[in-house]
């Protein structure tokens, strides 16, 4: 295959959520392959600032609350008025608030709505008709093995992962005549900065990695190729796909862990 079938030089490309964990490897790694990137993020300018510094150059950065709905289309317009045409969209935004399924309020409920559904619906709404209107495009959403996986705690996040799921699905149906692609890249565990003061604890660390296939929780830098992949013309034929990084969890237990050995 021609390595220049994997190079974004010459494209535009939106990564929400990129001030640290995927988001910010992601937003490196499309730079490497030659895009130039607008980053967005909430409450983090520091980490934004970093990845915009480590990326060079006029690297935009933006700051929005996607768990309040009329922000994100001032936000859109803001991106489209200065920052566009964007090419790529990567929607990895996203709230995980873990709380027991009884005590969810609809404050809870509404957040999680908010920022991990309706924020990509209104991405897309905005973003993909231009693109399929220049002929070419890429929208990848960050998912969650949870979508399939769920548990009581997670009971929100891991619905509407599902029902992003369904959305892209029936987006892609819609576009793909037009050469955008829209796709789903789901991680398991990821060892991230939210996440990196559980994966301290021992206990923690090994029931998680007891049941992965591939014997430890990933990083970041795991999941990075499968979006480089799917924004690139190497992926011009893959849409409504949902690819899972995630050491091999969805396939099942790692070999010798029976069912309850671990949470």
């Amino acid at each position: 295959m021609r390595p220049e079938r994997f190079s974004l030089a010459g494209r535009r490309a939106l990564i929400t959520g990129a001030s640290s964990g995927i988001g910010r490897a992601v937003a490196l790694g499309l730079s490497e392959h030659g895009a130039t990137v607008v980053l967005h993020h909430f409450g983090d300018a520091a980490g934004a600032a970093a990845t915009a510094q480590a990326i060079g150059g006029d690297t935009a950065v933006l700051e929005a609350d996607f768990t309040d709905t009329p922000a994100i289309s001032v936000f859109v317009d803001n991106i489209l008025s200065n920052h566009g045409p964007i090419d790529i969209l990567i929607a990895n935004a996203a709230i995980e608030r873990r709380l027991a399924w009884h005590d969810a309020t609809l404050a809870h409920i509404n957040a999680h709505v908010s920022a991990n559904f309706s924020t990509f619906l209104l991405l897309a709404q905005k973003l993909v008709p231009p693109m399929a209107e220049r002929g070419w495009g890429r929208v990848v959403a960050t998912g969650s093995v949870m979508s399939t996986r769920p548990r009581a705690e997670t009971l929100v996040y891991a619905s509407l992962k599902a029902a992003q799921l369904t959305a892209v699905r029936a987006l892609a149906r819609e576009v793909g005549a037009q050469g955008v692609t829209i796709n789903v890249v789901s991680p398991g565990a990821i060892e991230t900065e939210a996440t990196a003061r559980r994966y301290e604890d021992p206990p923690f660390r090994r029931a998680v990695t007891a049941k992965i296939p591939a014997g430890r929780q990933g990083r970041p830098d795991d999941v990075v190729g499968a979006f480089i992949f799917l924004c690139s013309d190497a992926a011009n034929y893959v849409t409504g796909a949902e690819i899972p990084v995630d050491g091999g969890w969805t396939i099942g237990d790692a070999p010798g862990v029976l069912p309850g050995d671990v949470a």
